[in-house]
């Protein structure tokens, strides 16, 4: 089994820095060097003393929480869940905005150690970033053999166990309604291409598509950034390049909301001109007008259950629990048949 001593000699630095950096003592380390100790570590295997690991966790009251954007009501709502649960464990939640910043999900997962979480959840889409996931993974393994636990809302390829809400079935339902509505030429306002959510959600449509004998033509997808104002533009986009659409899939509510914005303000009915469908069930979805038909996801249950398995004991280095969160369609008035 490998020590701390035979660390520092493969890294080549001192005892002290591989046990300041693996501990995550905030004292500054160049990057540089952090990376040499935690290649080190993977190599080896390297696990902390269990008597350390067990003195590091007695004082672990908080647990924190990185997400794409908190005033995305998408993670407002998950926050509430996982808010809820953790006050109810007198924890303290810490919560870290990356504004969908690759590098600054690294960053904070090396802040979060350093104040010593005792876990870290990721909520939000992962990423289709090969290189980030080695360096999320390598920093994650380490933070857990310090006694840290880690969750995940969302595909990713993190270690951790992991709360997954069925996009791809909610992406099949949103399609298929609107199949079954009649629309034959209709556009899709996906996320960010790079985001696995994204892949997910248009997946499903794709599905939908090929079981009605239809395609879905990459000009009728437009891509936003999972808000209001990218709604907006992108639905314009698609009505510009393409006027008889005879609805809108927007593959969130902020966009689908943009989306209902644009069409008021070109005079244009929903749904009796053009449909529109969004994604999620945000609690605004049922206040604006037309209400919003869409996909509802249980997301304040789903920051409540990712608390819970971060609450609980691993299981074992290899074991990793999964909770599986079904999606389902909501009607309401903004999506009708399609106009003839």
């Amino acid at each position: 089994m490998a020590t701390l001593a035979d660390v520092a000699r493969l890294a080549g630095v001192s005892s002290a820095t591989v046990s300041r950096i693996i501990n995550g003592n905030p004292k500054p380390v160049a990057e540089a060097l952090r990376e040499r100790v935690l290649a080190a570590v993977e190599e080896l295997q390297y696990v902390p003393n269990a008597h350390a690991q067990l003195l590091a966790r007695s004082h672990r009251s908080a647990i924190g929480v990185i997400v794409h954007d908190v005033s995305d009501p998408y993670f407002a709502e998950i926050i509430r869940g996982l808010q809820r649960v953790a006050t109810e464990n007198g924890r303290l939640v810490i919560t870290c905005n990356s504004y969908r910043n690759p590098d600054r999900e690294l960053e904070y997962v090396e802040l979060l150690r350093a104040h010593q979480v005792a876990a870290i959840i990721l909520a939000g889409s992962g990423y289709h970033d090969d290189a980030f996931t080695a360096k999320m993974n390598s920093k994650l393994r380490v933070y857990q053999a310090t006694g840290g636990r880690t969750v995940v809302i969302g595909r990713h390829d993190h270690v951790g166990d992991a709360v997954l809400p069925d996009n791809e079935k909610g992406g099949y339902l949103l399609a298929a309604e609107l199949y079954t509505l009649g629309h034959r030429r209709f556009g899709v306002i996906a996320g960010p291409e790079q985001m696995t959510t994204t892949t997910d959600r248009l997946a499903g449509l794709r599905r939908a598509a090929r079981e009605h004998g239809r395609r879905l033509p990459t000009r009728r997808i437009a891509y936003g950034d999972f808000d209001r104002t990218s709604g907006m533009a992108a639905a314009a986009a698609l009505l510009d390049a393409e006027p008889k659409l005879t609805a809108i899939a927007a593959l969130n509510d902020s966009m689908a909301i943009g989306a209902l914005a644009l069409l008021r303000s070109r005079g244009i009915a929903v749904p009796d001109e053009v449909s529109v469908i969004g994604f999620d069930d945000m609690p605004i979805a049922s206040d604006v007008t037309p209400a919003l038909t869409t996909i509802r996801l249980p997301l304040a249950d789903m920051g409540a259950r990712a608390v819970i398995l971060a609450l609980q004991p691993a299981e074992g280095d290899d074991v990793l629990r999964i909770v599986r969160v079904g999606a389902e369609l909501i009607r309401r008035e903004s999506a009708g048949p399609a106009r003839r």
